[in-house]
């Protein structure tokens, strides 16, 4: 994987971060701690500026959660329990955990969705009760973006510090990356096995 990434920022530059960013937003298991840093070295070498990596990435994310957000709110509560019962188990989730998390959402609000893009999978999972709890876009959009913003600048300031050692760090990355898709795709196989529709 880390070897497209690196091909995919090489040859489309800041559109290439863009994408990359908006692809990883939308399908979780597409780690940003991967395609960052990447992005952090190649502005270390010169070949892209630093804030416009940064630039790009965040964009990139905040685009990239907006689907999630408008499908919670056009589809509505009640019409998401209904669908997560019915047919949830693709996306391991029944009824009651659209209830527990709407309720943690209604109860912490914008806190959630800032601190939700510090934390893997919850980072586009948080979209989805934002809009079932009807969060006015600019809210969603402010707090998303100041978290993208905060998560982008440690990834890519990493990077860039850590460019004299790159070969080292792809070395580790790349492995670390293989590993840690494969536990969510136990766990994604876990969950749909055991998935059970909620009782109420």
């Amino acid at each position: 994987m880390a070897t497209w990434i690196i091909e995919t920022i090489n040859s489309l530059g800041y559109v290439g971060i863009f994408l990359l960013m908006l692809l990883e937003s939308v399908f979780p298991p597409i780690p940003s701690e991967l395609i960052i840093p990447f992005a952090g070295f190649s502005a270390a070498s010169g070949a892209l500026d630093f804030w416009l990596v940064l630039l790009s990435a965040t964009l990139g994310a905040v685009v990239g959660m907006l689907p999630w957000y408008f499908a919670g709110r056009l589809f509505g509560l009640g019409r998401v329990r209904m669908l997560a019962d019915r047919y949830g188990r693709w996306l391991t989730l029944n009824a009651a955990e659209i209830d527990t998390a709407t309720n943690w959402f209604r109860r912490f609000g914008p806190v959630i969705v800032f601190v939700g893009r510090l934390i893997p999978l919850i980072r586009t999972l948080i979209s989805i009760p934002a809009g079932l709890a009807k969060m006015p876009l600019w809210q969603f959009l402010a707090f998303s973006t100041l978290g993208a913003l905060l998560w982008n600048s440690i990834l890519v300031g990493a990077g860039f510090l850590l460019a004299e050692h790159y070969e080292a760090v792809e070395t580790f990355l790349d492995p670390g990356t293989t590993i840690v898709m494969g536990l969510v795709v136990l766990t994604y196989l876990y969950r749909l096995v055991t998935w059970r529709p909620s009782r109420s």
